[in-house]
C-alpha cells in the first residue's frame, strides 16, 4: 500500500469513529486512545530529537531545581511556555491533590522565601496558578531590584556585577558620593567626581537596590543588609546619632530587609522579608520660617507612624510601625510631609500632614488605609511621593495619583486618589516620583514623564515647557526602559540591556567626562552613559 492510499484509509477510518463516538464504551475509547499513540510514534521523530527543555525532566530531581534557582523570572515563564511536562499547571483541584510540576515547585519556594502565603486558592478570575505566581515573584524582583538613584547633584548605580557606583559632587557637609574623605581637600569647597566611580569600601558587597535624598543615601545588599551613608542630622542614618557618614556604614539593627526608602527631610524606611515596616529619622515636618531661616515645627509627630513624647525630635535608630503588624508591607515611599505604605493584600496606607489622600487636610500620626483606593475594588502593588502629590499603581496597571502639585498627573489639585486619565490606554510597570515630578514606565517599556514646573530639562520635553499630565519621552532609540529615577533637576532611566541613559542638568558630566558640573550645564534629549551597564530586569 502506498503512503498516500494509507492516508486515504486513515482518514476514511477516522470519518467513520468520529461518527460512531458517542456509542463507544470506556473500553473502546481507551483502545482508540492507544492507537492514536501508536500511530503518533510511527510519524513523529524519534525520542532522541525530543524538546531540549523536555530532557531537563530526566534530571535527577535535586539537580533539576538548582538549575531552575538559578533562572529569571523571564527563563522561568519561557521554560514553563514551551514544556508542558515542566509547568503542569491547572488551577483545580488544589495541592496537595494535583501534582505540581517543577516550574510551579520552584516560584513556590522563592514566594515561601520571601514570607508569602501562597495558599492553594486563585486571585478571583485567575486559571493559572504558575501565571499568578510569575506575576508576583517578576513584581517583587522589580521592587527589590533599584540600580539607579539621584538627588540634587549627584548619581547612585548598581552594575550589572552588583558593585555600587557614584558621581556627581558632594554637599557643603554632606558627604554624598560613599568615597572616603580626603585630609588635603579644602572643607569648604564640595568634593566632584566626574565618570561613575566604585565605591571603594562596598566592593566586597553585592547591592541590589539603591535610594537617596539630597541629605542622605542607602544601600542593600543582596544579603538583606542595610547601609547608610551622608547626612546624619536628625537621625537619618539610622545609627543613634546624628554624625555624619562619609562612606557607607552598615545598619546594624536592620537585617533580612527587602526594600528600602531615603525620604526627604530626613526620614528613612525599610521592609524585612515578613513585611514588618521600620522608619526613622525627622520625628516631625520641619519648614523654613521668616528671614532668619530657622526652623520651625510644623502639626506633631507625623511622618514615622508612631507616637513619640512631644519632645522628641527624631527618632535616631529604626523602630517598627507597630500600627501594620497586622499586615505584610511590601513598598514605602516618602512624600515631604507625609508616608506611604502598601501591602501584600494590595491594600495602601498614608500617615503624616497633607497630602494623604482622605479628602481632608488632618494629619494622621498612625496608619489610616486610604479608602478611595480601597473602593476601587483593585489590588495596589506600588506607590510613589513627591513633596506634595502622591502616586498609586494597581496590580493591573493602572495609575492613581492625588494631592496639591499637579505632579499628580491630573493637572490640578486632587485631595483624594483618581485614575491618571492619560494613561487610560497603557499597563504601567513602574513608578516614580520626586519633588514636583512624576514618571512611569509601561509594560512596553515606553517612558512617560511630568511635572507641575516644567522649568528644566528633567523631564525631557523641553526647557520651561509646563508638562502637567503624562508625556511619553522621545529620543530613546527604541531602548525598553527597565529601571528609572527621576529627581528634580536630573533623571536616569535604564534599558533591558542595563544601559543608562540621562537627561537634565548635572548630566552633562555623565555623558561626556570632558564637562565640568555647573546649575547651566544640560542634557535635554536621553543620551546613553558611556562605558556604564547597571542591573536589569529582561522584559518579558
Amino acid at each position: 500500500m502506498t503512503g498516500v492510499t494509507a492516508l486515504t484509509a486513515l482518514r476514511a477510518a477516522a470519518r467513520e469513529c468520529q461518527l460512531a463516538a458517542p456509542s463507544f464504551t470506556d473500553e473502546q475509547a481507551a483502545q482508540g486512545l492507544a492507537i492514536t499513540d501508536e500511530l503518533r510514534a510511527v510519524f513523529l521523530p524519534p525520542a532522541s530529537s525530543t524538546h531540549a527543555a523536555s530532557r531537563l525532566l530526566q534530571l535527577p530531581a535535586e539537580l533539576l531545581s538548582a538549575i531552575l534557582s538559578r533562572l529569571d523570572t523571564c527563563d522561568l515563564a519561557r521554560l514553563a511556555a514551551t514544556c508542558r511536562s515542566l509547568c503542569r499547571d491547572a488551577p483545580t483541584p488544589t495541592p496537595p491533590t494535583r501534582q505540581i510540576g517543577p516550574v510551579e515547585t520552584e516560584l513556590r519556594r522563592r514566594a515561601e522565601a520571601r514570607g508569602l502565603d501562597v495558599g492553594s486558592s486563585l486571585p478571583e478570575g485567575a486559571t493559572s496558578c504558575v501565571a499568578c505566581l510569575l506575576k508576583r515573584d517578576r513584581r517583587d524582583a522589580q521592587m527589590r531590584q533599584a540600580p539607579l538613584a539621584v538627588g540634587h547633584e549627584h548619581s547612585i548605580f548598581v552594575d550589572k556585577e552588583g558593585r555600587l557606583l557614584t558621581c556627581g559632587r558632594d554637599g557643603v557637609g554632606t558627604p554624598l558620593l560613599g568615597h572616603a574623605e580626603d585630609p588635603d581637600a579644602d572643607p569648604d569647597a564640595p568634593r566632584e567626581i566626574g565618570p561613575p566611580t566604585l565605591v571603594p569600601s562596598m566592593q566586597a558587597k553585592r547591592i541590589v537596590s539603591i535610594s537617596s535624598s539630597n541629605d542622605h543615601c542607602l544601600a542593600l545588599s543582596a544579603e538583606g543588609e542595610v547601609y547608610s551613608w551622608g547626612s546624619g542630622y536628625f537621625g537619618a542614618l539610622g545609627h543613634g546619632d546624628e554624625g555624619a557618614r562619609a562612606v557607607p556604614s552598615r545598619i546594624a539593627t536592620l537585617s533580612h530587609i527587602k526594600c528600602i526608602a531615603a525620604g526627604p527631610n530626613r526620614t528613612s524606611a525599610a521592609v524585612d522579608e515578613i513585611g514588618r515596616l521600620f522608619t526613622w529619622g525627622t520625628a516631625r515636618f520641619y519648614e523654613l520660617q521668616g528671614d532668619d531661616g530657622e526652623l520651625d515645627t510644623v502639626g506633631g509627630p507625623v511622618v514615622l507612624g508612631y507616637e513619640l513624647d512631644a519632645e522628641t525630635e527624631y527618632q535616631a535608630t529604626p523602630k517598627r510601625v507597630d500600627a501594620l503588624s497586622q499586615d505584610r508591607v511590601v513598598g514605602v515611599a516618602f512624600g515631604l510631609t507625609f508616608t506611604l505604605a502598601v501591602t501584600d493584600a494590595g491594600a495602601v496606607f498614608s500617615f503624616g500632614f497633607t497630602g494623604l489622600g482622605h479628602g481632608s487636610l488632618e494629619s494622621e500620626i498612625l496608619p489610616r488605609r486610604i479608602e478611595a483606593l480601597t473602593q476601587t475594588r483593585r489590588r495596589f502593588v506600588a506607590v510613589a511621593a513627591g513633596d506634595h502629590h502622591a502616586l498609586a499603581l494597581t496590580e493591573e496597571g493602572e495609575l492613581y495619583g492625588w494631592g496639591d502639585a499637579c505632579a499628580n498627573g491630573h493637572g490640578g489639585e486632587e485631595r483624594t486618589p483618581r485614575r491618571v486619565a492619560a494613561l487610560l490606554g497603557e499597563r504601567v510597570r513602574i513608578i516614580d516620583a520626586r519633588l514636583d515630578a512624576s514618571c512611569a514606565v509601561t509594560e512596553k517599556g515606553e517612558l512617560f514623564t511630568w511635572s507641575s514646573s516644567g522649568t528644566c530639562y528633567n523631564l525631557s520635553h523641553g526647557v520651561d515647557t509646563p508638562q502637567d499630565t503624562p508625556k511619553r519621552v522621545e529620543g530613546l532609540g527604541g531602548a525598553r526602559v527597565t529601571a528609572v529615577a527621576i529627581g528634580g533637576y536630573h533623571t536616569l532611566a535604564a534599558d533591558e540591556d542595563g544601559v543608562v541613559w540621562g537627561f537634565g542638568e548635572f548630566t552633562a558630566r555623565l555623558v561626556d567626562p570632558s564637562h565640568g558640573y555647573g546649575v547651566n550645564i544640560s542634557v535635554e534629549a536621553p543620551t546613553p552613559i558611556p562605558t556604564l551597564r547597571v542591573l536589569a530586569l529582561k522584559l518579558p
